[in-house]
């Protein structure tokens, strides 16, 4: 039992000190005629020999195309096959590969290309509303008049080569498939080269964070870093080449990146994408004609597909586990997700990207109270602590923000040693910035983030428990809880509300539903019917967004800027 809030992960099974590359080759090796990637939407099916020759033949044609050790390589482009080939190709080639979030518009392409100085850029012909060609011609019209390997840009000077996925090639751009063939033998062997001389410290990879303000932070990962997080969430998910992973999260990100790619392709299991983009009934179709044994999703996707008109057409008996991950998961949520859909293993992971990603994550075998009402204990190898405004460690079960360090911290952010001192302190811990508790067991709960704790007359509310709350409400899908100014309490509660399809609700009936079930100054003043929440393309909740839309509607400027 626990007598302060730190925890270490000790561990039997030991870290691996190896690159992404050499660990992949040793997987194809072994399970080489098995099931690696099923692309639905590309029909595209490869065993794990299959995915090697593609990986191996396009690492050498980047060395081709002049790229050396050390070069960033951006990706812009929603999930699909050549995505999982350029990951895995740029570790072996020594590359860092850049991921660019595919909502990103023109004078944010800009901005993560020359922030990294970006030799090279994969991308999307197109995907929804955002046509990349165009974006990139905006930027860079030189393309039009260029060989493709040859870009002189003025407004992206690093920039020399442009390679398209996804129909015919653009004037002055590479297509994806054209890569492996600029390779000569020279190349091929200094692949193989490469495996022997790369170290597993290496930068690997730069994942741009969100924040509210300023510009994104580049997040700098290592082979160390990823490969561990991802095989460690693997043997948490206890897979076996046997399994069977359904990927509807978008693998710019650390959760389709690490925790699918990298869990799946360590433990010899297959990948599987539902579609380019999540759609809850593609997610459903794909369960089911796959046989998949374990879904990937945040909460949001679940609750989509719990909700869809079809649910009941599909057999999701195959399934046995699964993550549910990237924002808070709401318990109820948690429950359904164990009882409808056969997931008698589901986990909650806990993490951030500067955390490669994962910090703490359930046991499949733990009770199930605590699989659904925490993030579980620490991951394998990381240690975890909680502390107060003064950095001392709380008692278990008090409240203050949780710390990680070790192996799966990041080397920094890239070019901002300044955030990254704010980030990382002189001891190695990385702050996350969110409030949590961690119980005499070292069980964690996330409680919220140190910015959206609420202060209202003095007391401290956390959204977070009004939501587990409210989410008991047999009419609510969903809720966000949020501070908005006040003159008299400086704060007071929002909620926004999804309602379950088909059902009607008014203000009074969800206070009423509070009143004396939990404090009077817990109960949200303003509470608002909506569609749908803002949010991140990789399914983040943005509080943000909806706080300046209250005070925009309540006219609370003057209150908000006392």
């Amino acid at each position: 039992m626990l007598h302060q809030s730190y925890v270490h992960g000790a561990s039997d099974k030991p870290l691996l000190g190896e690159t992404l590359g050499v660990n992949f080759d040793a997987a194809a090796g072994k399970w080489a005629d098995r099931d690696a990637l099923i692309v639905r939407h590309q029909n595209v099916r490869w065993t794990y020999g299959d995915l090697k020759r593609r990986v191996d033949a396009f690492a050498a044609g980047l060395l081709a195309l002049g790229l050396e050790p050390g070069d960033r390589i951006g990706i812009w482009s929603p999930n699909n096959a050549e995505w999982v080939v350029t990951q895995y190709a740029t570790a072996k080639a020594g590359l860092i590969l850049v991921n660019i979030n595919p909502a990103y518009r023109v004078s944010e392409l800009e901005y993560a290309l020359n922030k990294v100085a970006a030799k090279a850029l994969i991308l999307a012909t197109e995907f929804k509303s955002s046509d990349y060609v165009a974006m990139l011609r905006e930027l860079a019209p030189e393309v039009d008049g260029c060989a493709p390997g040859a870009l002189n840009c003025q407004r992206l000077p690093h920039l020399a080569s442009v390679i398209q996925t996804g129909g015919e090639a653009a004037k002055g751009f590479y297509g994806f498939d054209e890569i492996a063939g600029l390779a000569k033998e020279i190349h091929h062997q200094r692949i193989v080269g490469l495996a022997a001389t790369l170290q597993f410290d290496d930068p690997i990879n730069i994942q741009f964070t969100s924040g509210t303000t300023g510009f994104p932070k580049g997040a700098t990962l290592t082979h160390f870093n990823i490969l561990n997080n991802g095989y460690f969430t693997g043997e948490g998910l206890k897979l076996t080449p046997k399994d069977r992973l359904c990927v509807p999260v978008p693998l710019y990100h650390c959760f389709g990146m690490v925790l699918s790619n990298i869990a799946v392709l360590t433990h010899g299991a297959a990948l599987i994408y539902p579609a380019e983009a999540f759609d809850p009934l593609s997610v459903l179709e794909a369960v089911h004609e796959e046989r998949c044994t374990a879904l990937h999703g945040v909460p949001t996707m679940f609750i989509a597909e719990l909700a869809h008109p079809r649910f009941a057409e599909f057999d999701l008996s195959s399934l046995r586990t699964g993550i549910m991950a990237g924002s808070p998961c709401p318990i109820e949520v948690m429950k359904k997700v164990v009882a409808e859909m056969n997931c008698s293993e589901m986990i909650i992971a806990y993490g951030m990207t500067e955390t490669s990603p994962a910090i703490t994550l359930c046991e499949t075998d733990d009770p199930i109270e605590k699989q659904v009402s925490t993030v579980g204990r620490v991951f394998p190898h990381v240690e975890a602590k909680v502390i107060d405004d003064d950095g001392r460690i709380v008692a278990p079960g008090v409240t203050g923000e949780l710390l990680a360090r070790g192996y799966n911290v990041m080397q920094g952010y890239w070019g901002d040693p300044e955030r990254t001192d704010e980030a990382i302190d002189v001891a190695g811990w990385m702050h996350t910035g969110d409030l949590a508790t961690m119980d005499a067991e070292g069980f964690c709960n996330i409680v919220g983030r140190v910015k959206d704790m609420v202060i209202r007359g003095g007391e401290n509310v956390y959204p977070r428990e009004i939501e587990e709350y409210l989410y008991r409400h047999p009419k609510i899908s969903d809720v966000q809880v949020f501070g908005v100014p006040d003159p008299k309490f400086v704060e007071e509660l929002c909620a926004w509300i999804l309602l379950v399809d088909g059902e009607t609700a008014d203000e009074d009936a969800i206070r009423a539903f509070c009143q004396g079930q939990i404090a009077h100054y817990k109960i949200p003043r303003y509470i608002r019917f909506v569609d749908a929440f803002p949010m991140t393309v990789t399914g983040k909740i943005q509080k943000f967004v909806m706080r300046e839309k209250m005070i925009a509607e309540l006219d609370l400027k003057v209150a908000a800027m006392a």
